[in-house]
């Protein structure tokens, strides 16, 4: 098995590389193949299990999104054939149709998704989020400055209990397509969350046994779970 973390000098802002550190634990025999951003994606040549870009600066977002553009048909290709992509955090914002900046800059992404983000850099956005995926409870925390508008029928990933969706009146939070997985949610997702991570472990191909130290998991989401429905 082979996993791809693109760009790991750059793009880990909020601790979400622990995510990648967590599916070590669980594939120790996978290959984690951690790409510079000088460097040729594997994915876009060779088959990967598992593609990953976690957050970063709106420097490096804009970097990235040039770096891209000239492989926008093949990553709608792999989208489309079922390849697993777990984006976290701002990463997602590349494959909409344009982030939209204070002073009015347009700045145009891949466009693989319909929906664009607006920037506010005065104004940063914290909160906690309480959501489902698969009638199971998901939880995470969002720090971010844009908020993500859909302009059309946008297939989301969680359906919003508590908190706030990709913008204040959307009833859900990031994007869900094949086997792509694109969330602003931080946390690390993965740690805090067991039954998502066992759904994607399985979209990758993995044993259905391989989320490590289920039990500690387990009993550590039940008192996460109990915190959020006080506190929130």
């Amino acid at each position: 098995m082979r996993i791809e973390i693109l760009f790991p000098e750059f793009c880990n802002l909020f601790g979400d590389m622990s995510n990648m550190r967590y599916l070590k634990k669980c594939l120790p025999d996978a290959e984690f193949i951690e790409t510079p951003f000088d460097g040729e994606p594997v994915f876009l040549r060779e088959p990967v299990d598992l593609v990953y870009l976690g957050p970063m600066t709106e420097r490096t977002q804009e970097k990235v999104i040039e770096k891209f553009l000239p492989h926008r048909e093949k990553i709608q290709a792999l989208i489309d054939s079922g390849k697993v992509f777990f984006f976290t955090g701002n990463a997602l914002e590349i494959l909409g149709s344009y982030i939209e900046t204070e002073d009015g800059r347009r700045i145009d992404c891949l466009n693989l998704f319909p929906f664009h983000a607006r920037r506010d850099m005065m104004h940063r956005h914290n909160s906690t989020f309480l959501g489902s995926f698969q009638d199971k409870p998901v939880m995470g925390f969002k720090s971010q400055f844009t908020l993500a508008y859909p302009d059309g029928d946008l297939p989301g990933l969680f359906p919003v209990k508590r908190g706030v969706g990709l913008n204040k009146k959307c009833n859900f939070e990031g994007i869900h397509s094949h086997n792509f997985f694109g969330t602003y949610l931080l946390g690390p997702l993965l740690l805090l969350n067991p039954d998502f991570t066992r759904y994607l472990l399985s979209c990758m191909g993995a044993n259905e046994n391989s989320l490590a130290f289920p039990e500690d998991m387990e009993e550590a989401y039940e008192v996460r779970l109990k915190d959020f429905l006080e506190k929130t």
